[in-house]
């Protein structure tokens, strides 16, 4: 709780002002006296305290315009320094750092000075700001390097088409890798647009009460193409578990687990799938067979763009989005999702849920 001003402190201001007004009516007795007797005048009692009491008033104006800059002058100029920091902030530089000195100097004992809190928020401002300029700027890199990398290719076996003695067999390659990377900058674009919507605080949740080991089913079924031709063992333990929440962004979410769970996977491994319900919390496990991360990776999975193995997503069509569009729908739901492994022993995401989020 913040502590207003302290009764000595109000008591020591009164008394200052008390003593700087009797000082000031005193010297405008004295001169007024003086001048009366020059010309030689006696005004009435009434008049003559009315004119000591306008003059003492003058004086004490003129007293607090000649000390006040003096007593006030490191604050203004500090006010000033304030100004300049927020002008800097507007115009995108947020390399900026109040210095605390001030406050500390001209803080009273037990008490924060009015520009403590000011100074401090301002400096936690730019801070964050800074953060999201550095995020944003490293958005715009990856999304640039993400798009350009296949536009080369594209751009390049275009070219190679030109060749009218190619022959039939090369000109289907280059045909089929001109199409593979449109598919994926294609996959690209679908999902900054998701992610886009999801950040958008207008975003509307549609969330119903439905059963989820029956979406899990049906999605895993959904897949059984993609993980039957690499002859995986799919494992499906389920418990009946009714949830509230938006069934299509927890369709995107399954997908994208099981989806990653079968890249990594290589031929004649194993996934398997539990759903269980503890309490209000509803646990899904999803743990593959596959080339493990190392905990340093771990610490950073679920950031857009980062790839664990750059050259080897890449060539599965990867785009670094999936988990970061996992973890944005997990939020979404009040919910925590995180990862164990261990290189070459298989990689668990461990979803947990409310049973009704709010």
């Amino acid at each position: 709780m913040k502590q207003g001003p302290g009764f000595l402190h109000v008591a020591r201001n009164v008394i200052l002002v008390s003593l700087a007004l009797f000082a000031c009516w005193t010297a405008a007795f004295y001169i007024t006296k003086s001048a009366y007797a020059y010309i030689s005048w006696n005004p009435h009692d009434l008049i003559s305290l009315l004119i000591n009491a306008m003059l003492g008033f003058i004086f004490f104006g003129l007293f607090i315009v000649i000390i006040g800059p003096l007593v006030k002058g490191r604050e203004y100029d500090f006010l000033h320094e304030m100004i300049q920091a927020l002008r800097s902030i507007s115009r995108g530089d947020f390399r900026v750092n109040l210095d605390s000195d001030f406050v500390k100097r001209n803080g009273r004992p037990g008490h924060n000075h009015p520009f403590a809190e000011l100074v401090d928020s301002i400096n936690d401002m730019a801070a964050n700001l800074k953060v999201m300029e550095d995020l944003r700027q490293e958005f715009i890199s990856n999304v640039s390097h993400e798009i350009g990398s296949p536009l080369t290719s594209i751009s390049g076996f275009a070219r190679a088409l030109k060749n009218k003695d190619m022959d039939q067999e090369k000109r289907e390659k280059y045909l089929t890798i001109i199409e593979t990377e449109c598919v994926r900058l294609s996959r690209l674009s679908d999902n900054l647009m998701k992610l886009a919507v999801l950040d958008s605080s207008e975003h509307a949740s549609h969330k119903t009460s439905y059963r989820l080991d029956r979406q899990l089913v049906t999605l895993v079924l959904a897949c059984e193409p993609q993980w039957d031709d690499k002859k995986i063992d799919m494992n499906v333990e389920l418990e009946e578990v009714e949830i509230f929440a938006d069934e299509d962004l927890m369709i995107q979410l399954w997908i994208n687990l099981i989806h990653n769970a079968i890249k990594f996977t290589p031929e004649g491994g194993k996934i398997d799938v539990f759903l269980s319900q503890s309490e209000d919390k509803v646990n899904v496990r999803i743990t593959d067979s596959g080339p493990g991360i190392t905990k340093q990776d771990q610490l950073r999975i679920f950031e857009r763009f980062y790839k664990v193995d750059q050259s080897r997503t890449r060539s599965m069509g990867g785009s670094g989005l999936g988990l970061s569009i996992v973890h944005k729908i997990v939020e979404m739901h009040d919910g925590t999702i995180s990862v164990f492994s261990e290189p070459g022993e298989g990689a668990t995401f461990t979803v947990q849920l409310p049973v009704r989020s709010a």
